[in-house]
């Protein structure tokens, strides 16, 4: 009779502790989800009633609701104002609204990008997709929507990212294969050619249009209306089932192509897939916002230190993570410097740029000590 060997006592211990670490990880994955979804409810009654008009929390969140659900008698008592209901309803929510959109839309893209290129350091700035939009939208600025085929300029910007990762895509390929570092090089490269086109054209365009282009290109969320949350919430929603529906596959990327490929994972078809979807992506947020950078970058990171690097558990706390802090960065905007609007990427940079440095410096210090 045969007697099947006992593992080794060391093994049972490392399963014990794997299934432990996973355990405190969901944990922390459920309460860091409902503290972002109650923060992201508070920042909209926060962001309603801040501003020039006075309005109070609780009237601020009524006259939301009231809207939602209208012929509510608690809702209309008589003592709010038209300039009160106009000034929550079509100015401050609306922009809320976008700024959240837009911090969930670039974290989630921010994660995607770093998957495509397996590099901690990698945002859709990296890969040049931004400054691509960048320069569709700034033709429109500067030589109007004609230089473009008539295309208004959220869909030029849009068309702009598009192209930029076209391009990469195009110039990354070797042998048909995706390479991750010349993706970035190629993205790096591009990047600075876009960069390059907007800076000429916001150079040689009349002066009334310089201010307008320099807003864009440093992200405001100022202009946004109810209808103009439309295309950023579809591209969110379709990129949030794209990109739930190859967590796995994601979390076998990480590991290396040779690993992926050997779990059954087409490694090609996945970064062509996640890169379009991050275009689309990146390419609605900054049709409607402008450029606003770090966030792809910071949120990912942060959400990885809370809860792992497993994505089915990190994505949904990345894209939670970037709506509430870009509609943080928001209110701070309109508010810092009262009457005078902050552009959310100064903000943004302002956290971004310390973290980043900070990022390079822990790295450095890991990879030291793996070498000594």
């Amino acid at each position: 009779m045969l007697v099947r060997p006992r593992p080794p006592a060391s093994s049972s211990v490392d399963r014990d502790r794997r299934a432990s670490v996973r355990r405190r990880s969901r944990i922390r994955q459920r309460v860091a989800v409902v503290v972002l979804g109650v923060a992201i409810l508070v920042m909209l009654v926060v962001s309603g009633a801040v501003g020039t008009v006075e309005v109070g929390f609780v009237d601020a969140a009524r006259i939301a609701v009231g809207h939602l659900v209208p012929n509510m008698p608690w809702m209309s008592d008589g003592s709010l104002t038209v300039l009160q209901d106009q000034a929550v309803w079509q100015f401050r929510l609306p922009r809320a609204l976008l700024a959240a959109l837009a911090g969930a839309g670039l974290a989630l893209a921010g994660a995607i990008m770093q998957v495509i290129v397996r590099n901690p350091l990698a945002e859709p700035y990296l890969l040049g997709v931004s400054s691509g939009a960048g320069v569709g939208a700034v033709l429109v600025i500067t030589l109007g929507s004609a230089a473009v085929g008539g295309l208004p300029l959220g869909a030029a910007a849009f068309v702009g990212a598009l192209v930029a990762s076209a391009c990469v895509a195009l110039t990354a390929r070797h042998r048909g294969v995706l390479s991750p570092t010349r993706m970035v090089l190629s993205g790096v490269a591009l990047g600075s050619l876009f960069s390059a086109v907007t800076s000429y054209l916001t150079l040689t365009t009349e002066a009334q249009n310089v201010f307008s282009v320099l807003f864009f290109l440093l992200g405001s969320v100022s202009a946004a209306s109810m209808g103009s949350l439309a295309v950023p919430a579809a591209a969110l929603a379709v990129a949030c089932v794209v990109v739930g529906l190859r967590t796995r596959a994601m979390n076998a990327l990480l590991s290396g192509d040779e690993s992926a490929t050997a779990l059954g994972v087409d490694v090609n078809r996945l970064r062509a897939v996640l890169l379009v979807t991050a275009a689309l992506l990146t390419g609605s947020i900054v049709s409607v916002s402008g450029g606003i950078g770090f966030v792809g970058l910071v949120i990912p990171h942060v959400a990885r230190i809370l809860v792992g690097a497993d994505h089915r558990r990190m994505l949904p706390v990345a894209v939670l993570g970037g709506a509430t802090f870009l509609m943080l960065a928001d209110l701070l905007s309109r508010t810092v410097a009262a009457p005078t609007e902050v552009p959310i990427g100064i903000l943004t940079a302002v956290v971004g740029a310390p973290f980043f440095l900070w990022l390079m410096r822990r790295d450095s210090a890991a990879q030291a000590g793996l070498d000594r």
